[in-house]
């Protein structure tokens, strides 16, 4: 019994460090971090693995497109030098993340990845600034928060996976709760204005307002139940 309580820890430790380790050719680093290694990098080579129409609404300078999600990513890939580093980034770190191993997989050495992709870089104020509005400005959110009722704001994407889980229960809380909150959903990717003033930085990300001030805040996502008793 006791050589079976032993084995069963050393296997157990094992497991825990072969899942603990990272791998020593892929370093995922904040948008800070990321830019200065950019800049001390001659000729860096940068890729932007979300779409065409992502890459086009602003993109890092000097990046090239490679859609992750595209048929031709390993071809486009394996163009580039492998003996150099490497940048990847895309909106969240999602695609960037898979994209990063992939390109470790077909012999890239030296890969840096960009931590929380292009929301964090927006909100690090790393972005080239724009007069330019996309979407709702300041003071059509503000308009939103007159009312006497709590207000629950949700940004959100389509390509986000936790949004897309938590989308149904709070559609219909929108209709359940409505005597007791104002519940409104805002795309992250159609309001790029908010959510470089207001420097969101994940999604999806939940504000609940109370008298206009902020009462509550979570990133990330949360159940049904947990949502309810924030908000009621």
């Amino acid at each position: 019994m006791k050589y079976r309580l032993i084995l069963l820890l050393i296997t157990s430790f094992a497991v825990l460090s072969c899942n603990g380790q990272t791998s020593k050719n892929v370093k995922t680093i904040e948008p800070t971090a990321f830019a200065e290694k950019i800049a001390a990098t001659p000729n860096a080579q940068i890729l932007d693995v979300r779409t065409p129409e992502e890459y086009v609404s602003g993109h890092i300078d000097n990046a090239t497109n490679v859609n992750w999600n595209g048929t031709d990513f390993d071809a486009k890939a394996a163009a580039l030098d492998k003996t150099k580093p490497v940048f990847v980034y895309c909106k969240s770190g999602g695609r960037s993340k898979q994209a990063a191993a992939k390109l470790e997989e077909l012999g890239f050495t030296t890969i840096y990845e960009l931590q929380g992709g292009m929301l964090k870089w927006d909100a690090a104020g790393l972005s080239k600034p724009s007069d330019k509005i996309i979407g709702m400005c300041s003071q059509e959110y503000s308009e939103l928060l007159k009312t006497d009722k709590k207000v629950l704001i949700s940004f959100y994407a389509e390509w986000c996976a936790p949004c897309k889980k938590m989308a149904p229960y709070i559609l219909q809380m929108q209709k359940e709760l409505a005597d007791k909150v104002t519940i409104v959903r805002l795309n992250a990717d159609e309001n790029k204005t908010l959510i470089s003033e207001m420097k969101i930085s994940e999604l999806p990300t939940l504000l609940l307002y109370e008298n206009r001030e902020v009462k509550w805040k979570h990133s990330g996502f949360i159940s049904e139940e947990d949502l309810k008793k924030q908000i009621q």
